[in-house]
């Protein structure tokens, strides 16, 4: 089996989050993306703005009907600070036969040195970098390959700064993801 790994803050999980993987998953040839939220992120010292089961909550509601895509709670059942290497030795231990493919941004698979155990990542999973259309993918040890992914001028900075301004999140965050939001009043006095 081909297992993509997409680990992240999900804080909101977004549209973009999900065309992503869903290019990645045609190119990959993936059987399987597993979406990994964070249970705190070491890069993000001031934290996390929706807590771990709000973001878990809205990312399950995300990842329904997509028959590739699963929720992967490892992180957050772990707790405390999430390193990639620690996921992904420990989904080598339950998929010691399957293909493991780590799914970064450009922008963060030039980080990769930076992290945690970084040589390790590499024998565990097979690094992708995922770059925009016209974007040269990285070029780094860490790296074994880049992929083209669709441009979406969408983030979660964006879905939260339109929660604060009391606009719509359509187009931003799946409909389902939206009404979370609104229900449980997220990012409402957030940054």
């Amino acid at each position: 089996m081909r297992i993509g790994v997409l680990g992240g803050s999900f804080d909101p999980i977004h549209i973009a989050h999900l065309i992503v993987a869903e290019a990645a998953a045609e190119q990959l040839r993936l059987d399987q993306v597993r979406f990994i939220p964070a249970a705190e992120q070491p890069f993000k010292p001031q934290g996390h703005h929706a807590s771990a089961a709000d973001r878990v909550a809205m990312l399950e509601l995300a990842l329904q009907g997509h028959p590739k895509f699963f929720l992967d709670l490892r992180e957050v059942e772990r707790g405390g600070p999430s390193y990639t290497v620690d996921s992904l030795a420990s989904l080598r231990h339950d998929f010691p036969e399957d293909e493991l493919f780590l799914m970064v941004g450009a922008d963060a698979a030039l980080d990769l040195p930076g992290w945690r155990d970084a040589s390790r990542i590499g024998e565990l999973a097979q690094v992708v970098a995922m770059s925009r259309a016209g974007v040269a993918g990285p070029v780094s040890p860490h790296v074994a390959r880049s992929i083209t992914v669709p441009s979406v001028g969408i983030s979660s900075t964006s879905a939260r700064q339109a929660v604060r301004e009391g606009r719509s999140l359509r187009g931003l965050v799946p409909e389902a993801v939206a009404g979370y939001i609104r229900t449980h009043e997220l990012y409402c006095n957030d940054d």
